[in-house]
């Protein structure tokens, strides 16, 4: 990944519909939006990629790049965060999941 720690690197879209998110995001923004299974599609926008996410709750994820995932699990529990999602290769990268004191997930990329 060619993106510098601590920037964002990618984002989640998440919603009940991805056919009717996938022509707003197209109509509104220009994105470019290829579907790459069922319930998802690889999202291309003008400065970052990310995803279109079929799921049952509305929610916007955003990836954050680490050089060491591991570590920032252990940094993000010390700061007052929880890991809700341990460190999974999904066989393209390297990425675990923590929610910030208030709630908000974050994905953790290892870069």
């Amino acid at each position: 990944m060619g993106v510098a720690p601590g920037a964002i690197g990618h984002f989640d879209i998440a919603g009940g519909d991805i056919g009717r998110l996938s022509a707003f995001y197209r109509g509104v923004f220009g994105w470019a939006v290829e579907a790459r299974g069922p319930g998802y599609s690889q999202v291309e926008t003008p400065s970052l990629r990310g995803a279109l996410v079929e799921a049952p709750e509305a929610s916007l994820t955003l990836g954050i790049v680490v050089d060491d995932l591991d570590g920032a699990l252990v940094d993000a529990a010390s700061a007052g965060g929880t890991v809700v999602m341990p460190v999974t290769d999904n066989g393209w990268v390297r990425k675990a999941q923590v929610a910030d004191p208030a709630g908000n997930v974050l994905t953790l990329i290892q870069k």
